[in-house]
């Protein structure tokens, strides 16, 4: 029997427009963009050019630092664009999809009989090594460095994520291979955090169950109560939706494939997906949307983490989710905070929905306001309501806002991914941009210790 870990501190934001458990259909994907910035601390080396026909399985570009690491087109077609930015940088890759799904071939891989060297080699050419991170400094992990542990995370409590049951069903072998492959990879253990009650069954890897609201799902979350990362350790993190896209690929069958929510109180009838990393949004989310008579947020993610991408937007490689929800921009409130209101969202005793407790009951819908300007940190200790590891998440941010790197060390950098400080973001009454600022200070830290 796996072992249970109750955590209390977080937030379960209930959103209108939670899917239902079945599958929706999406048009055909006429092209798809794969962008680089979807993998931190890699940087890109274009080795395609406009024009130049591709296979599923193609390499797109690989990391100039390890060139090994390969990143694939998903589908079969030809490069209309490399798109640039300032300075050249290199913000997607188009691929206009042929709709015939030619692909490299791939030999299958048997995690019982493969050495870890042809596992690892298998991963990087079928390109599903982006999938794995590391910590510290949360970025596509580095395959010459072996890991303490390996953490998968077989849930998500992320507003109006999928549930990892529903999205497993008749794909347990492929998450098996997966699971197999990557223990391989490791001379510790795989950990596997699950829901409270889940019945999965797996081999090879330690299941460990989590009880609690939102950031349970985190890995950051599950590490810090399994077995904490200390100074000089390096630890892979996958979350198990892409393990299971990876243990297909390396059973021979090319095919990125994903299983994500299309959720959100603008969508008609929200539900379930298939769809490929870089598919645009329009081709998911086309005849889906309600109320187009006003502005709205259409977001590659979830609410707290994901990008604002627009209709033309594109899923994102790790995207689990794809959210409609009102802009709000336009709209004006009598009184602003100051209503006492029923009908008013807080976590705290500034309405009566908050003094009373009915944001955890009722379903909400939201826009996308900021609903207040950025000003000086009040330290109210909202953070630390929300932030179920044993770290003082707003020390922690004031040592990274004034780069104190032995502070940082002292009080959990190593352990924390940007996304952990998501909720912390949310329930802040000064608007600060707390994911922001510590993703600038990993990828800060990380240059100045390498």
């Amino acid at each position: 029997m796996a072992s249970l870990i109750k955590l209390n501190k977080g937030l379960d934001i209930n959103l209108a427009g939670a899917a239902e458990e079945k599958l929706v259909t999406t048009k055909a994907v006429d092209k798809i963009t794969l962008v680089p910035d979807d993998f931190s601390g890699s940087t890109p080396k274009v080795v395609v050019k406009a024009g130049e026909a591709v296979k599923a399985g193609d390499v797109l570009f690989t990391d100039k630092l390890h060139p090994e690491i390969k990143f694939v087109s998903p589908v079969s077609g030809s490069v209309e664009e490399v798109v640039r930015g300032d300075r050249r940088k290199v913000l997607g890759i188009v691929i206009v999809n042929d709709g015939k799904n030619t692909s490299v071939k791939l030999p299958a891989v048997n995690p019982t009989s493969a050495s870890a060297d042809e596992i690892i080699s298998a991963m990087l050419n079928a390109g599903v090594w982006p999938f794995i991170k590391q910590r510290p400094y949360n970025v596509v992990a580095n395959p010459e460095v072996q890991p303490r542990d390996i953490f998968v995370s077989a849930m998500d409590t992320a507003p109006l994520a999928p549930n990892f049951t529903f999205v497993v069903k008749g794909q347990e072998a492929d998450l098996q291979l997966g699971i197999s492959a990557l223990a391989k990879l490791t001379s510790g253990k795989v950990y596997v955090g699950v829901k409270a009650g889940s019945n999965l069954q797996l081999k090879d890897a330690e299941i460990r169950e989590f009880a609690g609201p939102h950031p349970a799902g985190n890995v950051s979350v599950q590490i810090n109560h399994i077995k904490p990362i200390n100074k000089g350790e390096v630890v892979w993190t996958v979350s198990a939706f892409d393990v299971i896209v990876m243990g297909r690929i390396l059973s021979g069958k090319l095919d990125f494939t994903r299983t994500i929510t299309v959720a959100g109180s603008e969508i008609v009838t929200p539900g379930y997906a298939k769809v490929l990393p870089g598919q645009t949004l329009s081709s998911i989310l086309d005849g889906k949307v309600k109320h187009t008579e006003y502005k709205q947020r259409y977001i590659a993610g979830n609410v707290l983490t994901g990008q604002n991408a627009g209709k033309e937007g594109v899923v994102g490689f790790f995207d689990n989710t794809v959210t409609v929800i009102p802009d709000g921009g336009d709209t004006d409130e009598l009184l602003g905070w100051v209503t006492p209101g029923l009908k008013r969202y807080s976590t705290s005793n500034t309405s009566l929905s908050g003094l009373f407790g009915l944001f955890k009951r009722k379903q909400w819908t939201l826009d996308a306001r900021l609903k207040g300007g950025p000003r000086a940190l009040i330290v109210s200790g909202e953070w630390e309501k929300v932030f179920p590891m044993d770290i003082y998440p707003e020390e922690l941010y004031k040592a990274v806002l004034s780069y104190n790197i032995d502070k940082m060390e002292a009080l959990g950098i190593y352990e924390v991914a940007p996304e952990d400080f998501a909720l912390c973001e949310f329930v802040d009454p000064s608007k600060t941009p707390v994911q922001q600022v510590i993703a600038d200070g990993l990828v800060k830290l990380r240059k100045e210790m390498e």
